[in-house]
């Protein structure tokens, strides 16, 4: 029987959402456990065939034989634990289908809280993220109908869609005494990977919004191409924020990007091939350039691997708020053609063999989210005072120049800096280490240049950790 092996942060049903391009192939997973099973519990079968007649003779109304079994197949599973889940017919062919990278749909990771739809990030550039829609909110109505009461399956149908039709969410926001409405137009999700800016004092900036078959070679090109430029690179920002995961492989690339031996990853279970283990090679782009690494809430499962390795290896400083959580590994195994379970099949540990699993990664140093505002200075300079002398070392302009904002990527106090309280300190983090160690980055980019690894780019991406 074969199988895929799967990183994801949520049940394969939300990918109906059309959110997460995560890629799919198959490897063979041993169903044999290393200890023979228990005899099967007589008095509770006979319970469950007692149920089973009672139901079908009693229920208010009718109910297949069929559908029942489902049902009980269905309840098993999603008693184990929250990623363990049954993929009827229509679910499984979403499961194969949303793997491509377009989707039609709102652009929102979700999951089911306390009986109501909690979305755990919005993606980048898609309809919910340009609403507002935040992490954390959780969806009270569809359309003005309460979702109190419908299955995640059922939610998840009804806000998909032709891209350009409507839907109208109500959401409770933490702090927020009212409802939020918000009408978002559905569109075809086509979710950037790897995203990057130059910000002021060389400091590179990459924004992985998932990870995908191909963030591994996009993130080592952006690095070589800073490492190219005339301007050294002296550090470098990567942003895992509201990343949901993805491509386990990809997130040993990205880890393999920074560090140049060592273990990376690991899981362990009960299956006979679910132990496995990931380590960095010689091909590292950003051997010493000076790394810093932004967390949160909605940072999980492969961004925890990356950013769990970084920190054991003491590679990076981890910045921002408490991680996830979501350290286990789920396996999609085929019943039928046309229907599978997803079921739990192992934990994985980073290098210095910790579970992430219901614990997330602490960071190094806290920052919580919140705005940047510039303090107005009053105090009156030697340059204010009438009949100053004038610095021999300073052109006639430079004042009046320095106190406008620059017009190209690297403005000083950039706009992204001015929006983003946890990006400015790590930006300043970088600026500091630049400051003491000036031109590193230059010196790394000179003796780290990776050679093209081909089989990278043909390599099974059977490994995923993102739903």
């Amino acid at each position: 029987m074969s199988s895929v092996i799967s990183l994801r942060l949520l049940p394969a049903l939300l990918l109906s959402l059309a959110i997460s391009p995560a890629a799919l192939a198959e490897q063979p997973v041993s169903e044999e456990i290393s200890s023979a099973p228990a005899p099967l519990p007589l008095r509770e079968l006979r319970n469950f065939t007692e149920v089973f007649e009672r139901i079908r003779s009693a229920y208010v109304e009718e109910v297949d034989d069929t559908t029942l079994l489902e049902y009980a197949i269905n309840g098993m599973l999603t008693s184990l634990d929250p990623h363990s889940a049954y993929l009827q017919p229509e679910a499984f062919t979403d499961l194969q289908e949303n793997t491509s990278g377009k989707f039609g749909g709102l652009g929102i990771e979700v999951g089911m809280e306390d009986g109501l739809i909690r979305v755990v990030t919005p993606i980048d550039d898609t309809p919910a993220q340009k609403a507002g829609i935040q992490s954390g909110d959780l969806i009270v109505t569809l359309d003005g109908e309460a979702v109190m009461g419908m299955t995640l399956s059922d939610a998840i149908d009804r806000m998909r869609g032709e891209p350009g039709s409507e839907i109208t969410l109500e959401v409770r926001r933490k702090n927020e005494k009212e409802l939020l409405s918000f009408t978002l137009q559905r569109a075809e999700i086509k979710v950037a990977s790897v995203r990057t800016e130059t910000l002021s004092g060389g400091i590179g900036y990459v924004r992985i919004t998932q990870f995908q078959e191909k963030t591994g070679p996009e993130l080592t090109a952006a690095i070589e191409t800073w490492t190219h430029a005339e301007e050294p690179l002296n550090g470098l920002i990567l942003d895992l924020r509201n990343n949901p995961g993805g491509v386990l492989d990809a997130a040993v690339e990205v880890t393999d990007a920074f560090i140049d031996e060592g273990l990376i990853v690991y899981t362990e279970g009960r299956a006979a091939n679910s132990e496995l283990r990931f380590s960095a090679t010689k091909q590292t782009a950003a051997r010493d350039i000076p790394v810093v690494v932004l967390v949160n809430g909605g940072s999980a499962s492969a961004s925890e691997i990356v950013a769990g390795a970084l920190q054991d290896h003491k590679r990076a400083v981890i910045v921002g708020t408490r991680s996830f959580g979501k350290g286990s590994v789920q396996s999609v195994l085929p019943i039928t053609e046309d229907s599978a379970i997803k079921l739990t099949t192992a934990r994985y540990f980073t290098p210095n063999g910790r579970s992430i699993q219901a614990q997330g990664i602490e960071p190094d140093i806290r920052v919580e989210q919140s705005e940047v505002k510039t303090y107005e200075n009053r105090f009156y300079k030697e340059s204010d005072l009438p009949g100053h002398l004038k610095n021999p070392e300073q052109d006639d302009n430079q004042a009046s120049e320095d106190s406008q904002p620059d017009q190209d990527g690297t403005i000083g106090p950039n706009e992204l800096l001015k929006q983003d309280f946890q990006l400015y300190e790590a930006h300043t983090l970088l600026r500091g280490v630049t400051i003491l160690s000036p031109n590193s980055g230059k010196t790394s980019a000179s003796r780290s240049q990776p050679e093209h690894n081909e089989d990278a780019d043909t390599l099974a991406r059977s490994q995923t950790a993102q739903p």
